[in-house]
């Protein structure tokens, strides 16, 4: 399998996982300019992308969707609540409803040789969710724009051998910083975002023995660093039973404004 993210960050969230036989991406929540200058990184165009998979419909998820299905006519995977938000969102234009494939939270999208498994999330959205993806034998999970991280999602996102989970804020930061007070309850509360501490203590639930990265990702510009953030997910990662310096998990904050390398396992 492959993964790459394009970018991560609270401006913008696009990444690229792929199989032998299928290239997808998981979001376009940057401009499609953006979109191809991140895969030709990797010698990659949008022509390569069999479908996407839209987690949900805030702009910083399907930013460049429109564009990006207006010129290339792939399949747009997403659930019910999210297509018709999206449809209903002037700042992406007109997309044809031909191309969306609805699924509901929980089921699993088979293309090929590549599995799609969606875990319902809580966040403030029409009706979102998280994606992992796995061949068989290899398993990566995008889980992002979480809220509160459930039971059930622990369950469904166990044994990746990669991840990029989310380290959205700093908590202090958040509480002393200039955001208006609803927007904090709102990031703060159960369907919002995760912090550097929940982030770290999802990892601490999804490790296993065949963990081979972890990203880091959707970082607060205003409230987080990215040396912050990857402090605290490592002070809560001490003591885990697969690595007694946390740092031999291979734990990296996910660019925000451009590709990182491609992740290839």
């Amino acid at each position: 399998m492959k993964m790459m993210n394009l970018v991560s960050g609270s401006s913008g969230n696009s990444t690229l996982v792929g199989t032998g036989q299928v290239t997808v991406l998981c979001d376009v929540g940057v401009s499609m300019k953006k979109i191809e200058e991140c895969l030709s990184t990797a010698d990659h165009t949008g022509r390569d992308i069999d479908a996407v998979f839209i987690s949900h419909e805030h702009i910083d998820h399907i930013k460049g969707l429109g564009v990006m299905a207006r010129k290339y006519h792939m399949p747009i995977y997403a659930t019910d609540g999210t297509i018709e938000a999206i449809l209903t969102n002037k700042a992406v234009g007109k997309i044809d409803r031909e191309l969306f494939r609805p699924f509901r939270p929980g089921d699993i999208i088979k293309m090929k040789d590549m599995e799609i498994e969606t875990h319902a999330v809580l966040h403030d959205a029409a009706e979102p969710v998280c994606f992992s993806f796995t061949d068989g034998e290899k398993k990566a999970c995008i889980a992002t724009d979480l809220g509160r991280a459930t039971e059930d999602l622990i369950r469904g996102l166990q044994g990746c051998d990669v991840m990029l989970v989310e380290a959205n804020h700093d908590v202090r930061m958040l509480e002393v910083g200039p955001y208006p007070y609803p927007l904090k309850q709102r990031i703060l509360g159960d369907y919002g975002h995760l912090s550097n501490e929940a982030g770290g203590a999802l990892i601490r639930e999804l490790l296993n023995e065949h963990v081979r990265e972890i990203r880091l990702g959707h970082l607060s510009k205003e409230n987080n660093f990215p040396e912050l953030a990857l402090e605290t997910v490592l002070q809560e990662l001490l003591g885990n039973p697969y690595a007694p310096d946390p740092r031999e998990l291979n734990v990296q904050v996910a660019a925000r404004d451009c590709a990182d390398p491609m992740i290839e396992f």
